[in-house]
């Protein structure tokens, strides 16, 4: 079993898949929309594509359950990730000249990029869930959730500093450096990890369980699991509709260079970092009002809809006076603290209805947020384009989205409001138990 230090190391892996993932989905996509005046449903096309081959992330699950060991899927799938993102670095470059075959560069590495991702980050899962005991399951889930942004952190402010003055060969060169640190550093952080692995799940082998089918009709009919489907669904399409045209928003509004707008994704992640380390410490004191992961989701969600007012306006004042940078960090600050709480309260549900259905409950809510996140993506650089090709203006377009963007927020908050009422009035039943060895197999959930 793995204690504080193997749970950091795998963190460490998480922490190198965010520092090549803000490259291949901040920096890029600005790139490919300011400096080469590209439509910005290109590279919104391109992101969600990295997300639609994420639906293999149970297949390649089952691979590494039957072949016993983490560690190669691990290394195998951040080797794949490093090498297309450079490969997504350089079809940037081609397109400048040849377009098309830029396009189909492009492609290739973002569908390479996607497999890459999806093999590492679910065998760390996987590695996480087989060897951390259960009780300090919860704490790993933010530890690496936590290193990843400092990860995404790390990458932006460094590439940030190195990529002015701009050219595309930098961008290559910056492209390249990261990849190869966060390749070798994975490297080093699973070395001699899985020294005494076993196959995992060798006891439950022979355990008759239910079909897909039968388990998910099983799942779905809980109406507190269909209505956290909607509300995350909802959350992480607001979530994921900034993400694509924050950057090129803060270069064609505020005139930022690609290194001013890479640095103000750091301050975003700052701030987002802070606020899962504020909601750990607040549950953590279990304080009356603001101790319960649910409290926080729903605080997140409504702060992070009023940031998004707030540089719906920016877009209209565009003003270089304008407190652009702080706005973004208590954006950041608001989804941090919605992310956690709605993880931590995804993890509390996770348990409820019994039959040791938790993977699938899971699997649901991830399956949402992954559709979620890349349908806002897709939508958010669709709307942009969309406003400024019926003759519309930068100006218009980014205040437009930004406040559909905030509206679907302010929805999110009511549905968790409203979820959080529904479990007040019928409280969860309690699994009573009639030994301590039936409490350790099951676990507790705090929220």
């Amino acid at each position: 079993m793995f204690g504080l230090v193997g749970i950091i190391r795998l963190g460490l892996v998480q922490m190198s898949l965010g520092a090549i993932v803000v490259l291949t989905t901040s920096t890029l996509n600005r790139v490919m929309m300011v400096e080469l005046a590209l439509p910005a449903m290109l590279p919104g096309s391109l992101v969600g594509l990295h997300y639609a081959v994420q639906i293999l992330r149970p297949r390649f699950g089952h691979g590494s359950d039957v072949g016993g060991r983490r560690t190669p899927w691990i290394v195998g799938g951040m080797g794949l990730f490093a090498l297309a993102a450079i490969l997504a670095a350089v079809s940037v470059g081609v397109m400048e000249t040849q377009l098309w075959a830029g396009v189909a560069l492009a492609v290739l590495a973002f569908f390479g990029i996607g497999v890459g991702v999806g093999i590492a980050g679910t065998a760390v899962l996987a590695l996480l869930a087989a060897k951390v005991p259960e009780h300090r399951k919860g704490a790993a889930a933010s530890i690496v959730w936590i290193m990843m942004i400092m990860g995404i952190v790390i990458s932006a402010g460094t590439a940030g500093s190195f990529l002015d003055p701009f050219s595309i060969g930098r961008l290559i060169v910056v492209t390249s450096a990261v990849s190869a640190s966060a390749f070798v550093l994975t490297c080093l952080a699973v070395w001699g990890i899985e020294k005494n692995a076993v196959v995992v799940g060798e006891r439950e082998a022979t355990a008759v369980k239910p079909g897909f089918r039968e388990a998910f009709a099983g799942v779905w009919q809980d109406p507190k699991a269909r209505a956290f489907t909607v509300f995350v669904f909802i959350s992480m399409l607001a979530y994921g509709t900034q993400d694509l045209i924050l950057e090129p928003f803060a270069g064609k509004v505020f005139g930022l260079s690609p290194g001013e707008s890479t640095k103000l994704a750091a301050v975003q992640n700052v701030g987002a970092l802070l606020g899962m380390i504020a909601v750990m410490l607040a549950v953590s004191a279990r304080s009356p009002w603001l101790g319960t992961t649910r409290s926080w989701t729903v605080l997140g969600c409504l702060g992070s809809g009023v940031m998004l007012v707030g540089l719906s306006l920016a877009a209209f004042v565009g003003d270089a006076s304008w407190p652009l940078r702080p706005m973004v960090f208590f954006l950041g600050l608001g989804f941090g603290t919605f992310a956690v709480g709605a993880i931590g309260w995804m993890m509390s549900l996770a348990s409820d209805g019994g039959g040791s259905r938790e993977g699938i409950r899971m699997g649901l809510w991830g399956g949402a947020q992954a559709v979620g996140s890349a349908l806002g993506q897709f939508l958010g650089t669709v709307g942009v384009d969309t406003v400024r090709f019926t003759g519309g203006n930068d100006v218009t377009a980014f205040g437009l989205v930004f406040s559909a963007e905030a509206t679907l927020f302010i929805i999110a908050a009511f549905l968790a409001a409203r979820l959080m009422r529904s479990e007040h009035a019928a409280p969860r039943a309690k699994t009573i138990v009639s030994s301590p060895a039936a409490v350790g197999a099951t676990g507790g959930s705090a929220s």
